[in-house]
């Protein structure tokens, strides 16, 4: 794999950049169906840090397959919402715990000033991951009153649907 030679001062990111960079479906680390990687560049100094995997239909395919299947098996409603909440807090204290990685390696992918994803970005995705995990216990439904009071309820249930794919673009000015 050709990287970038890594600034010394970057003392974090070097280990993650030594790994062979896999995706993550249906719990396990895997190339692309294809074998065929592309180069992801450093955008401050043209640099490649990285070559990781290129995703294409087969690869799609089985990633939506996996969710599926997770859905209809009904994996995560298995999962008590006091579990779920301690999931993602567990996720947050992971992303605490590497900051100083993760800031690196948001520096190297995007040309952001390394201060900023330290002291703004990862903390606000920290906070992020702890505030939806305390909504975690308190998604309820509706009881709502059809007549006279205690003669017709009606309630809601909210409750997931089905799969869902998302291709979220991201652009930052720092």
């Amino acid at each position: 794999m050709d990287t970038l030679e890594l600034d010394p001062r970057l003392r974090h990111a070097a280990g993650f950049l030594g790994q062979t960079p896999l995706m993550l479906i249906d719990g396990e680390f895997v190339p692309a169906v294809s074998g065929k990687t592309f180069a992801v560049y450093n955008p401050a100094t043209g640099a490649v840090i990285a070559n990781v995997p290129e995703a294409d239909k087969k690869d799609v395919d089985i990633a939506v397959a996996a969710a599926r299947r997770a859905f209809d098996e009904r994996r995560w409603a298995k999962v008590s919402p006091s579990e779920r909440g301690r999931m993602l807090w567990k996720l947050a204290d992971l992303i605490e715990r590497d900051l100083e990685e993760l800031a690196e390696l948001e520096s190297l992918d995007n040309g952001k000033p390394y201060a900023v994803a330290r002291v703004a970005d990862l903390p606000l995705a920290v906070d992020m991951f702890r505030y939806m995990g305390g909504w975690a216990t308190k998604i309820t439904g509706t009881t709502i009153p059809l007549s006279l009071p205690g003669e017709y309820l009606s309630y809601t249930v909210k409750e997931p649907v089905g799969v869902v794919g998302q291709i979220i673009p991201w652009n930052s000015r720092s």
